[in-house]
């Protein structure tokens, strides 16, 4: 790739109008670390730091001509996966991107659960999602109530992490970043679980009601550093670093779960 050449970062997921995740939260990002951001919009949401009031879902040729002309035409050299709301969506994705295996790096965010709790996905969608899309990506990011839906297993610790991810590898990936962000531990520890190794990344939890975003903002990060040609390790480990400076500096936006700071410089 040429030096001159930004890495070309697409995002296939819902929009957020809060700006705080979703495709804003991922263009933010992918920006802020030197990446070209292209994106297709899966759903519209409405919603604020408070709560999500309304989801539109896009018809499936909008979705999959929106993915078409950007591979058309600008190309990419990284994909991340976000918000893909039911199994029609799920299927015309993966279709598109079943000729891209081994073409690019895929970074999935499952999102399924939302954080109170509430699934996102019916049971079709869950399994359309892990038996037809996961075997796809390059790397999964579930967090605990996620990484719980796909295995069956509770989650209560770390050595926890560690064996549910190793569950996951064996439905068909090749790596697996099992986030520890919801685990009451002073210090969090995200575990990278791959066929031939595990890192573990540990940051000092912190106390704040801004953390809207985090797993967009996570994910977008690691797309843009394996598109920039870093090594897994090394782009989760800057991804890593820049969401925790980026919740550290969140610029307390709103009344309800707030945004992280995009634009803070690594």
């Amino acid at each position: 790739m040429n030096n001159n050449k930004l890495a070309r970062i697409m995002t296939i997921a819902g929009s957020d109008s809060g700006g705080g995740a979703g495709i804003q939260g991922d263009i933010k990002t992918i920006s802020s670390l030197g990446g070209y951001a292209t994106s297709a919009i899966t759903a519209v949401t409405a919603q604020n730091t408070k709560g999500v009031t309304n989801i539109l879902n896009m018809p499936l040729n909008i979705i999959e001509e929106q993915i078409i002309a950007i591979l058309n035409d600008i190309g990419t050299d990284a994909i991340k996966i976000g918000m893909l709301s039911n199994e029609e969506i799920i299927l015309c994705v993966t279709k598109i991107l079943s000729k891209l295996k081994n073409k690019v790096p895929i970074v999935l965010d499952p999102v399924m659960v939302a954080k109170g709790g509430h699934k996102l996905l019916d049971t079709g969608a869950e399994k359309a999602l892990v038996n037809k899309l996961l075997p796809l990506c390059t790397i999964i990011t579930p967090n605990i109530p996620e990484a719980e839906v796909i295995t069956g297993s509770k989650i209560n610790n770390v050595d926890d992490l560690k064996i549910s991810g190793e569950k996951i590898l064996k439905m068909g990936i090749d790596n697996v970043l099992m986030k520890g962000g919801h685990l009451e531990d002073s210090i969090l520890v995200d575990v990278l679980i791959s066929k031939d190794a595990i890192d573990f990344f540990k940051s000092k939890k912190i106390i704040t009601k801004n953390s809207h975003g985090t797993g967009c903002t996570l994910s977008s990060a690691i797309a843009c550093g394996l598109g920039k040609k870093l090594t897994l390790k090394k782009a989760v480990s800057k991804a890593h670093k820049y969401v925790n400076k980026a919740i550290l500096y969140a610029p307390d936006i709103g009344e309800g779960n707030g945004p992280l700071n995009h634009l803070v410089k690594m």
